[in-house]
């Protein structure tokens, strides 16, 4: 569920805490699976997006309505993942989704039907677990672009906002990923 910033910054001139409740079950959903994806780990996204919630109700007041409710929040989560990653000492994870592999061929250009090997579901698990490590391998700035568009849905433009770059810094950020993914990952299945 869409909030429209202006009706929701009316909301706020009314009821603080009606606004905030609004907001925290229209996008709390959205935020930990952003953590999620930035940090590959449940318990780093649940903390960071209770924290990054925090952050927005000490900082509600300053949401001007100059952008999209949605880009605001999620600029606030890029930051605050940022800063996480910046500065915890992460142990190396596997992830494991639901994703298909059409996914994979679409977001990296990597067709992993291409094998020889039968596809089931312990494959297709492993592979993902591939992609995702090639995913954590990526520079901060190459997985969070990746990350928003491909996994998030968000536009480039929506990508640049958040991230407060250029629309041709997330195009250049979205290229590099992609063919850095398609290596590593032509490399960690050929190993």
């Amino acid at each position: 569920m869409e909030i429209e910033g202006n009706n929701w910054k009316e909301l706020l001139g009314q009821d603080k805490e009606k606004a905030y409740r609004l907001l925290v079950s229209a996008y709390a959903e959205k935020v930990y699976n952003t953590c999620y994806r930035l940090t590959f780990h449940e318990e780093d996204a649940e903390d960071l997006t209770q924290e990054i919630f925090t952050a927005i109700y000490l900082s509600i007041d300053s949401y001007k309505g100059d952008s999209k409710l949605s880009t605001w929040i999620y600029s606030l989560t890029v930051n605050k993942a940022k800063e996480f990653i910046r500065y915890k000492l992460r142990d190396k994870r596997s992830a494991s989704s639901t994703f298909s592999l059409d996914w994979l061929k679409e977001s990296t250009g990597y067709d992993a039907s291409d094998e020889n090997n039968p596809l089931d579901e312990v494959i297709q698990k492993e592979r993902l677990e591939l992609l995702f490590a090639a995913i954590e391998e990526l520079p901060d700035n190459q997985r969070i672009a990746y990350s928003l568009n491909k996994l998030d849905g968000l536009s480039y433009g929506e990508v640049a906002e958040s991230m407060d770059i250029s629309l041709s810094s997330v195009e250049s950020l979205l290229f590099r990923a992609k063919q850095n993914l398609k290596k590593s990952l032509e490399k960690k299945l050929k190993d």
